[in-house]
């Protein structure tokens, strides 16, 4: 037997989701968060029948007339795969809105049960309704439901399987929309709403005050105000970065260091003097070191994406979508590239996916290229490390990257928006903003818990893969002989790191070994903080909350040979140069086109490479009074980029005079 979970964005159908089938999948406060269907069964405890039962959770879809490429993925599932029944999510607190959706769904003939949830709502709300009165009228079952406690799931389980086979009648009798003309067409679509508005008008009862404003409204007034809400989002996001990296992060990894350590001391007891010294160095140094130094700063995420996703799901980030949207806009962007935006602060991947919400070609285009500038999980360790050893207070560090990346994104559509001579963005960006309310600790946890396991299976795969491949790189010559000690720079990874390292020069980071970390982080950007325990020998692993080795042989930054102003260029180069191989991956899917995806990543390089090289030249000029090395070659590079830029932008707009001429 086959469930389809079929209702309108926002309305809950995630969680639902989630609660009857014990998934963890992605729950958000906007549309677009279910950008393609997602199947499982149905949790033991809910199913009584006793046989299989496949769930598929639809993208939210308005009708069954695709307008996105969600509503058509759900249209043409229904329509096409048949599924045994169709459970409907209908927001209690929204009739007039949902139940267009699903006198639709009832002319389908396919079994439907309503999940009226949300139901907890209601009273809250001052809204009655009669959802006995709304089965008999609409000619199926409805249960009231609130998927955030898990209320109703076994009798709308029940429901379901006893719906199976039976036939579904519609109490709308108007022709289908799809075999008539337009004209038709709009008269059906009025008729269904005015049966709709009608039913509602039946079956529910509610308060009225339309002339007083609410709490809700009056805390939208400020944090959702065009001036005010750019400095309150400022003055969150440093709250959040100092409560996770400054104490509440530091203070847990301690612990997971320690465990970690132990490990490295036990087995290193087992191995003894009988293992090959090259064999136990890969083990303890390559894999649990390299992989060691990433997971200690675990803890630190794991508290960043648990404040995150209680500030989601408390109201706060769609605010923050609604601020951003006007500002969008004026460069070119529609407003739904909020969202993947927003999406891609905890994985680039699923953030660029989002994209397809996006109808606008050149906008959906834009979008994909400009979503890895947000600091996704994988960059957090590295902005962690960096915070941390070079900057005494390592809360300003972390949010100064968002709002650079939110400049730079800012700046790039405006450059993409040129070279394609078109104007602002006319697109409308409608979202239903959530009510404030008390954030779940419970659904915060989970959330966290899952970013963290993808976190850790990374670490377990990706990193352990790639970590054990630069230590073999660093342990050999090219004639496969063993390093010898002080010579490191004559290893395989020496040599393939090196000429990379010339050109990082100008950016005051041109030792090989950042180099190669650098490259590795391209892979998986976990792997930058990685490749540096390995290369730089720090193999008893870094101490969160000091930020020195364990071992006491220095402190990271001495290890490092970098200034601050280096390092800074240096966490500005890994953060905004392309993203790791997955998220491009991504990119070509979404912009589905060769030339947007290779212009994307060197637009990416260039801007990674110009960001790091006038941080570290100004920078140095500013802090020792005068320039740093490679002046001169770095500015070329540099040059080359913004010329290669004016180019397009030049000629695109003699382009457009040409055609202006001709029509006139």
């Amino acid at each position: 037997m086959r469930i389809a979970l079929a209702g309108n964005p926002n309305s809950g159908k995630t969680t639902l989701f989630n609660a009857i089938t014990g998934k963890i999948e992605y729950v958000g406060n906007w549309p677009g968060v279910t950008i393609a269907r997602k199947e499982g069964d149905v949790k033991k405890g809910l199913n009584k029948s006793g046989d299989k039962i496949r769930v598929v959770d639809l993208p939210g879809a308005y009708s069954l007339s695709p307008f996105t490429s969600e509503e058509n993925i759900t249209s043409e599932f229904i329509k096409s795969e048949n599924p045994d029944v169709i459970i409907n999510i209908v927001d209690a607190t929204n009739l007039n809105r949902s139940l267009f959706f699903t006198t639709q769904l009832l002319e389908l003939g396919i079994p439907l049960v309503i999940a009226l949830n949300k139901s907890d709502l209601l009273k809250k709300k001052g809204i009655v309704v009669n959802s006995l009165a709304l089965g008999k009228k609409l000619g199926c079952p409805v249960v009231e439901t609130t998927s955030t406690e898990g209320s109703g799931l076994t009798d709308l389980i029940d429901q379901a399987i006893d719906a199976h086979g039976k036939k579904q009648t519609s109490p709308f009798t108007g022709l289908s929309a799809s075999a008539a003309d337009q004209t038709t067409a709009e008269k059906i679509k009025h008729e269904r709403f005015a049966f709709v508005n009608q039913l509602v008008k039946e079956v529910e009862m509610r308060q009225i005050a339309s002339n007083k404003q609410t709490v809700q409204d009056a805390a939208d007034r400020i944090i959702a105000n065009k001036i005010l809400g750019i400095p309150i989002f400022a003055a969150v996001i440093y709250f959040v970065f100092s409560l996770s990296q400054t104490y509440l992060g530091p203070f847990f990894a301690d612990y997971l260091v320690g465990w970690i350590d132990n490990l490295y001391g036990y087995i290193e007891s087992l191995m003894g003097t009988e293992v090959s010294p090259v064999l136990s160095s890969l083990l303890l140094d390559g894999i649990i070191g390299g992989v060691g130094a990433v997971m200690g700063f675990l803890p630190l995420i794991m508290v960043l994406f648990f404040l995150l996703a209680l500030l989601e799901d408390s109201g706060y980030m769609a605010r923050v979508a609604v601020v951003m949207d006007r500002y969008l806009k004026k460069v070119g962007l529609s407003g739904k590239s909020v969202i993947p935006m927003v999406i891609g602060t905890g994985c680039a991947i699923p953030g660029v996916m989002a994209t397809r919400t996006i109808r606008d070609e050149r906008q959906r285009r834009t979008t994909a290229m400009l979503t890895p500038f947000m600091p996704c999980g994988a960059k957090l360790p590295v902005i962690a490390l960096f915070a941390g050893v070079f900057f005494s207070d390592a809360a300003w560090v972390g949010t100064s990257m968002y709002f650079v990346a939110i400049f730079v994104i800012v700046v790039g559509a405006l450059i993409v928006q040129r070279i394609t001579n078109e104007g602002p963005s006319k697109s409308y960006f409608i979202m239903e903003l959530p009510d404030y309310r008390l954030p779940s600790l419970k659904r915060a946890f989970i959330s966290m818990m899952s970013r963290a396991q993808a976190f850790i299976i990374r670490a377990a795969t990706i990193i352990l893969v790639c970590n054990a491949a630069v230590h073999i790189m660093q342990t050999f010559t090219w004639n496969f002989q063993v390093v010898e000690t002080g010579m490191e720079n004559t290893s395989i990874l020496a040599g393939i790191s090196s000429p990379f390292a010339l050109l990082f020069v100008p950016l005051g980071f041109g030792a090989w070994q950042l180099a190669a970390a650098a490259i590795a982080g391209f892979i998986a950007k976990e792997n930058v903080i990685g490749t540096l325990a390995v290369v730089y020998g720090l193999t008893n692993f870094i101490d969160t909350e000091e930020f020195e080795l364990v071992s006491g042989s220095g402190d990271v930054a001495a290890v490092m040979g970098l200034t601050s102003v280096a390092a800074l260029a240096y966490l500005m180069f890994n953060l905004f140069t392309p993203p790791c191989f997955a998220a491009i991956g991504a990119m070509n899917a979404e912009m589905e086109s060769k030339k947007w995806l290779w212009a994307g990543i060197s637009f990416q390089f260039g801007v990674g490479y110009t960001l790091a090289y006038f941080v570290y030249q100004v920078g140095t000029l500013i802090t020792t009074g005068s320039f740093g090395a490679g002046l001169v070659p770095g500015f070329a590079g540099v040059a080359i980029f913004i010329s290669i830029i004016t180019y397009l932008i030049r000629r695109n707009d003699q382009n457009s005079k040409h055609i202006l001429k001709e029509a006139v």
